[in-house]
């Protein structure tokens, strides 16, 4: 038999009120990270949020996942779920993220530190080239006639900004206790994510700000009619608020080349930035940013925050 839950409301909603009304009454304490950082490290009953100038976020969304039930094709959902967030997670992981969640039909993970920018475009670009590449090409063979009526594939949404983080839950029970991520990364990247289509990857205006000058990053392979400027596309991102300079985003639609991926993912990680084969594109590139008046303001608002919040002025 279940066991009874005994609950009495009134003492419930008591104790509640008088946990926000302490909370309330002094502010919690806030430290800056250091090099050290460690998510486990986290206290649970200290009043100590831990502040991080600057988190990416990178999040992956199944898209049609409603559309997969747990009735008569139970097996065949379990086996698509694990494909696909298992694929993603060891991906995050591969490249080195700091923080991974699984949430439901997707995942998500944090960069911090070094390298966070080119480790967070190298995993978001792999999730994508593996969803269109090799997890819906296996899952249409297998079920054509699901994969026709309700197309699926991750969609990929990056953001990144300072967050506080604290761990809370349920003090003795560590099954009960989850980091807290406030701040607008995770949120921004999800409505990124949820904005794109499947196989598609949406920037805010701040990744784009620090990856527009990698080469590797943002201008066609020499394949067929490489190097060109055409790689990336502006895009409003609709559920970021208007006046928010985050809003001004762009849109990959492509993968790593089969033939050039293994070498520009090694060169990104690398540190590398300039190709020599992409110098006249590049100035395309700049010309048609730089043409475009309101972006350019806004990537000076974006500028001008970033330097406060690290300091820099």
């Amino acid at each position: 038999m279940p066991q009874k839950t005994d609950v009495d409301l009134d003492v419930l909603l008591e104790s509640l009120d008088d946990s926000t009304k302490e909370e309330f009454a002094s502010k919690p304490t806030v430290e800056e990270w250091s090099d050290d950082f460690d998510v486990a490290d986290l206290p649970i009953q200290a009043r100590k949020w831990i502040q991080i100038p600057d988190v990416v976020a990178v999040v992956a969304d199944l898209k049609s996942s409603t559309h997969l039930g747990t009735g008569k094709h139970a097996a065949s959902t379990a086996s698509i779920y694990q494909a696909a967030t298992g694929g993603t997670v060891s991906i995050f992981n591969r490249f080195g993220a700091d923080f991974i969640a699984i949430q439901g039909d997707g995942a998500f993970a944090l960069f911090w530190g070094e390298q966070r920018y080119e480790r967070a475009m190298c995993s978001g670009i792999t999730v994508k080239t593996f969803s269109e590449k090799s997890l819906v090409p296996r899952l249409e063979n297998k079920w054509p006639a699901h994969a026709e009526e309700h197309p699926t594939g991750f969609k990929v949404g990056v953001a990144s900004g300072r967050v506080l983080v604290k761990r809370i839950g349920t003090p003795r029970n560590l099954s009960e206790q989850e980091p807290v991520w406030a701040g607008t990364p995770v949120n921004f990247a999800t409505k990124a994510a949820q904005q794109a289509d499947r196989h598609e990857l949406i920037a805010t205006g701040s990744v784009w700000d620090q990856i527009e000058k990698n080469d590797y990053l943002t201008i066609t392979c020499p394949c067929s009619d490489g190097p060109s400027a055409t790689l990336w596309s502006d895009v409003n991102i609709e559920k970021i608020p208007e006046g928010n300079s985050e809003r001004d985003g762009r849109m990959l639609s492509a993968t790593w080349c089969d033939v050039h991926g293994d070498e520009y993912v090694t060169a990104v990680l690398d540190g590398l930035t300039k190709r020599e084969d992409a110098d006249d594109a590049r100035a395309v590139l700049f010309k048609s940013l730089f043409a475009n008046a309101l972006r350019v303001t806004s990537q000076q608002k974006r500028r001008d925050l970033r330097a406060r919040r690290l300091g820099l002025r």
